[in-house]
């Protein structure tokens, strides 16, 4: 499951704007796709520890 995640993440991050055709001129929803999974990382790891 954290393999689909993070390649879904990374297609996300990199291919993003092709992908779903958004304009982001000054990253910002890289900083919230970015942020987002850095959160659900530390989630899943105080939840299962």
């Amino acid at each position: 499951m954290m393999g689909l995640a993070l390649s879904m993440f990374i297609a996300l991050f990199a291919f993003g704007h092709e992908l779903l055709g958004w304009s982001d001129p000054r990253g910002q929803i890289q900083l919230g796709l970015f942020m987002a999974f850095l959160f659900g990382i530390v989630c899943g790891y105080r939840t299962r520890g």
